[in-house]
């Protein structure tokens, strides 16, 4: 397709070199027609009599050779800088005395200029996996959220307004901490997700122990299985419950390989890690909650939604159950 400057396209240009080739116009009688240059008219006619109707179309306009390219120990120096301190194009321009405009062009070209795409820590690219189907791993954490206190808390309200339900829900409840504070509790929020599918399971439980861990596992496993889901291995990180003999029995009996992430490396579970913001966003601080039991009413239908209507970016803007093509009732 002719650029939007273009004075000929390439149909007139074929008219016009066939009026100078096959019928003997001359370049300026054929260029006062088209109103263009004679050597336009020249430089098309010529290369219909080499080419023929094929030469009439665009070329590249891309140089052979670009001697003021950026050298490529400059590329990989400011690569390097990118990778291993995440600097901006200024920064960088900077420490290298040169043009930010230039860093940015280098990054652009490398495609490393978004921090995104590189890791926060280690300062290399992501490295991005994903399982092949349904069930062939599932991610197992727990995540915590303090207690609302009756009325509402801090999130939403002031502090004095928060202190002041606090207390009141301690008068009530009579549970006290340290200095006869009020003791509002925390909710554990067991949470399993797959890894192909990024469908999830969870529950509010009182505490991370190895029995609670362990309940939820058996629970998750069926919850899975009345989906059509088989779960073949789950990936948890090294906290205690996951390290006990009890949680290594359970996984033996449910036939279930259990894998735990490297120490102080929780990108390798990143995906369950993702999976409590999104928590915390869309369900636990997503309104103001008046009790902590009106907000654990709300997690079943906010689980729904997320698994059958909430379009995730990682599988390409479709909602989770849609990976589970063995879903029953999906195929009569």
């Amino acid at each position: 397709m002719s650029h939007a400057n273009a004075a000929l396209t390439p149909r007139a240009r074929l008219r016009l070199a066939q009026l100078v080739v096959d019928r003997g116009w001359t370049y300026a009688a054929a260029a006062k027609m088209f109103m263009v240059a004679p050597r336009t008219a020249k430089k098309w006619a010529d290369r219909y009599r080499i080419e023929g109707p094929g030469g009439m179309v665009d070329r590249s306009s891309r140089p052979k050779t670009c001697p003021n390219r950026t050298r490529p120990e400059v590329v990989r120096q400011i690569v390097r800088l990118r990778w291993r301190q995440r600097l901006g194009p200024v920064q960088i321009a900077g420490q290298l005395g040169m043009q930010a405009s230039t860093v940015h062009a280098v990054l652009v070209r490398c495609r490393i200029n978004r921090l995104s795409h590189i890791d926060r820590v280690t300062g290399e690219p992501l490295r991005r996996y994903e399982h092949p189907h349904p069930g062939s791993l599932i991610h197992v954490d727990v995540t915590k959220f303090g207690n609302i206190p009756d009325g509402g808390g801090h999130k939403f309200l002031s502090r004095q307004q928060s202190r002041a339900n606090g207390i009141a829900t301690a008068l009530r409840t009579g549970e006290r901490g340290k200095h006869y504070r009020p003791l509002i509790g925390t909710a554990f929020v067991h949470t399993v997700i797959d890894d192909h599918s990024r469908i999830a399971y969870a529950e509010i439980c009182t505490d991370e122990k190895a029995a609670t861990a362990i309940g939820v596992l058996q629970r998750a496993v069926a919850w899975f299985a009345d989906h059509g889901v088989t779960i073949e291995r789950v990936l948890s990180d090294n906290g205690s419950a996951y390290r006990s003999y009890a949680w290594r029995d359970a996984c033996a009996e449910l036939a279930i390989s259990h894998k735990r992430t490297r120490p102080y490396r929780p990108q390798t579970n990143g995906k369950i890690e993702r999976f409590h913001r999104t928590l915390a966003d869309g369900w636990a601080y997503a309104r103001l909650y008046e009790s902590t039991e009106q907000r654990n009413a709300a997690l079943p239908a906010w689980l729904h939604f997320y698994n059958h209507h909430r379009a995730h970016s990682a599988i390409g803007g479709r909602p989770p159950v849609t990976r589970l093509t063995n879903l029953p009732g999906h195929h009569t």
